[in-house]
């Protein structure tokens, strides 16, 4: 296969995850301040079938989406008012996990448990980043913060981490059987 259709099968694996990760979005159960969403399951997914910067690229197409106002966020919402919003923080730590985890998985082997800690390392990531916007932008007190963006997401997210290394590692599996996705030489050798 050419540079040319192998640049085209990558940049429609990530807007097709960023598609998925709208749709996922829209799965919520309503928190006061930050819902919990199907997003971070999407991310893992992602970064588990398509690696660091592929996983990385189809974060970024999905906040670049939402961002210019399209409802891909969770509860239809959309536009730069939610970036830069309580919740924002955790969308931008959807790029950096889904980077994060790829790596992890690259470096390693693409394996369910190397998923699972790959994933579980994402989803810190991905708390990180949003409980730190969430205290900048409704100036909370740590103990608040933490309260409101880490401690509801806690057994969710490891839930959602085993499932985005079952589903990616077994559909990866799958893609990279059908050449729908390139793997590194570790996994084709």
């Amino acid at each position: 296969m050419d540079n040319k259709n192998t640049k085209l099968r990558m940049l429609i694996n990530c807007s097709i995850f960023a598609a998925i990760t709208a749709i996922l979005a829209q799965v919520e159960i309503p928190l006061p301040l930050i819902p919990i969403s199907g997003q971070t399951l999407a991310v893992g997914i992602a970064a588990t079938i398509l690696g660091s910067r592929q996983g990385a690229i189809a974060m970024v197409c999905y906040a670049a989406i939402g961002g210019v106002g399209l409802p891909v966020f969770a509860g239809f919402s959309g536009g730069p008012q939610v970036l830069v919003g309580p919740s924002g923080g955790y969308i931008f730590g959807f790029i950096a996990a889904a980077y994060v985890t790829g790596l992890i998985l690259e470096k390693t082997k693409f394996t369910i448990p190397m998923a699972l800690f790959a994933n579980i390392v994402g989803m810190v990531v991905t708390l990180i980043f949003g409980t730190l916007q969430l205290k900048l932008v409704l100036d909370l007190e740590w103990g608040a913060a933490m309260a409101a963006g880490v401690y509801p997401f806690i057994v969710v997210g490891l839930i959602k981490a085993f499932l985005a290394s079952w589903i990616g590692i077994t559909v990866r599996q799958r893609l990279l059987q059908a050449n729908l996705i390139v793997g590194n030489q570790k996994e084709t050798a």
